[in-house]
């Protein structure tokens, strides 16, 4: 009985590592510059956006919302190699990322791709488009704003208190 209990839980931590190993298998910023796009897909199943590129490449987005806090942008040349690996998402890129008086709708969603939600506020004429993410493990808000004719006008960045409504 005793031997039986052993192999049962010698098994049960080789299932657990095993499932560790998996998931880290399909994490997209595990994939290194020069993967081919097709070993790519294969390892991380269908992206939830494509994007050409110019030049010919294409951009691979694997998105976690709207649960999640991170968006990974794979950029893929026209051979059909990984160039980049981006998790976009992040305080210290929006500033130099985000071009504001420049990006159009679809700029936005080739790099982030699509929010969390979409709202609109009465000191602004066009749509909110927030994503949800972390900075040092606080939750943080990203929040975009599009005009009538779907040009990025600004952006800002705040707490996430959907999290606090929920604990109170």
């Amino acid at each position: 009985m005793q031997r039986r209990l052993c192999s049962l839980a010698a098994l049960a931590v080789v299932a657990v590592a095993g499932l560790g190993l998996a998931g880290c298998a399909n994490e997209p910023t595990r994939i290194q510059p020069g993967t081919t796009a097709a070993e790519t897909l294969q390892r991380l199943g269908a992206p939830t956006g494509r994007y050409p590129l110019t030049g010919g490449g294409e951009r691979l987005q694997y998105s976690r919302m709207p649960a999640g806090f991170e968006v990974t942008d794979i950029d893929v040349d026209a051979a059909g190699k990984v160039v980049s690996v981006t998790q976009v998402l992040s305080e210290a890129r929006f500033g130099a990322d985000i071009k504001v008086d420049q990006w159009r709708q679809n700029d936005v969603l080739a790099f982030y791709g699509r929010p969390y939600q979409i709202d609109r506020v009465s000191s602004f004429d066009g749509a909110v488009w927030t994503w949800r993410y972390k900075a040092v493990n606080e939750r943080r808000m990203l929040y975009i704003y599009i005009d009538r004719a779907g040009v990025v006008r600004r952006y800002h960045t705040g707490d996430d208190l959907e999290f606090e409504r929920v604990r109170d």
